[in-house]
């Protein structure tokens, strides 16, 4: 390329020499153009161009010589996902492996060890088995294997082994406007129905007007509240992280809860319910509603359904700390408790399926929080939690 390049500066009546040529090889050998091609530019036409008059021409060899260069550079310098480069890291073992790695023990001891080893480290690690660092099968980091430990800066899951994961999570509002695939979740709410006559009467009673012209002689126009569901709903919703798998399913059923519940509130929790909600997981750091105001805000008449997949490490249910990404002071044992103390009817609807409930130690811990009120999110297991919440 290079040799072309001086050939067709001597085609174009520039006057190159051999030794200017061999100048501007060193150079690029010396990497002085970065590897950019605005760089390799200015840098050729220093050492080959003498003369002003001849930049024109050095300009039109040098456009034509390296036509597509810069489009090839672009493709160079593309910013190579950093998935491609977690991946060639991660490490990959058999299940005789797996097995031979022993657990650290329990989370107190997990949690002292992290404590102890946050003090120790001084640097990276790649690939060992006892500091913070990446593929490898230490209890603590990303992208390896341990039967229990605290994952450290991993985007998402792989062996779902994790006691506790350390990491920042942002997370989309449900979408209220979603197209519900099938009219079977808004059926099956309708059920959850209490209709009365409240508020202002500005609709047409069109029986009470013949009753009332027919008896009195004359037109007597009456009114009357709308006919309303009076039903009270509040909702919990999980999300991120394993509810990734389910945001199509929950985004129906919120949308058809709006359409259905006029009286409907909302929060959202990650994993399990703990001692602060919000309403905007843009704002979820800044906007935070403490559960207790929640709880002293809406009356025991309110109708509860948790909407969550109940999947997580059993520590983030029943210990003090166990939270994904704060240190709860009190275990979301407590608030599930508080909430079904505080109000009677009260369901959690699981969009895993059923017969997979078996192989999370977590749902049937739920589930006998909430006093055997979990139900699928089917046609039948949303049929069932509206009749329970009718009670």
């Amino acid at each position: 390329m290079f040799t072309t390049f001086f050939y067709e500066l001597k085609s174009a009546k520039i006057p190159v020499t051999l030794k200017e040529y061999l100048v501007l090889m060193e150079a690029l050998g010396a990497d002085l153009a970065n590897r950019r091609v605005e760089d390799f530019y200015y840098l050729s036409r220093t050492c080959l161009v003498k003369d002003e008059r001849h930049l024109d021409r050095f300009d039109q060899v040098f456009g034509h010589v390296f036509k597509g260069l810069e489009l090839m550079q672009e493709s160079l310098e593309a910013e190579i996902p950093e998935e491609w480069l977690r991946t060639v890291s991660q490490l990959y073992l058999s299940d005789e492996d797996k097995a031979k790695i022993e657990e650290l023990g329990g989370w107190d001891k997990i949690m002292e060890e992290l404590r102890k080893r946050l003090e120790e480290q001084k640097g990276r690690h790649q690939g060992g088995s006892k500091w913070i660092g990446t593929g490898g099968t230490s209890p603590y980091g990303a992208d390896g294997y341990n039967p229990a430990g605290v994952r450290i800066g991993q985007k998402t899951n792989r062996n779902f082994r994790a006691i506790k994961v350390w990491d920042k999570r942002e997370y989309k509002d449900l979408d209220d406007s979603v197209e519900l695939g099938t009219r079977n979740i808004k059926m099956a709410l309708r059920r959850l129905r209490k209709f009365a006559r409240e508020g202002a009467a500005d609709e047409l009673d069109l029986s009470g007007t013949i009753r009332g012209t027919a008896h009195k002689g004359y037109l007597d126009i009456q009114m009357r509240p709308e006919r309303r569901n009076t039903v009270k709903v509040l909702m919990f919703f999980d999300v991120g992280g394993s509810m990734d798998w389910h945001i199509k399913t929950a985004e129906e059923l919120f949308s058809a809860s709006r359409a259905e519940f006029k009286h409907l509130e909302y929060y959202y929790f990650h994993n399990c319910l703990y001692e602060f909600v919000w309403k905007n997981n843009a704002r979820r750091w800044t906007e935070r509603t403490p559960t207790w105001d929640v709880l002293h805000k809406y009356p025991s008449d309110y109708k509860v359904i948790f909407v969550g997949d109940a999947s997580m490490s059993p520590y983030e249910v029943t210990v003090p700390g166990g939270s994904v990404e704060h240190k709860n002071p009190e275990a979301a044992a407590a608030w599930i408790k508080r909430v079904t103390d505080i109000y009677e009817h009260c369901v959690w609807i699981n969009p895993v399926a059923k017969e997979h409930w078996r192989w999370t130690p977590t749902i049937q811990t739920v589930s006998d929080l909430m006093d055997g009120r979990m139900y699928p999110m089917t046609l039948d297991g949303l049929d069932n939690a509206m009749r329970e919440l009718m009670r």
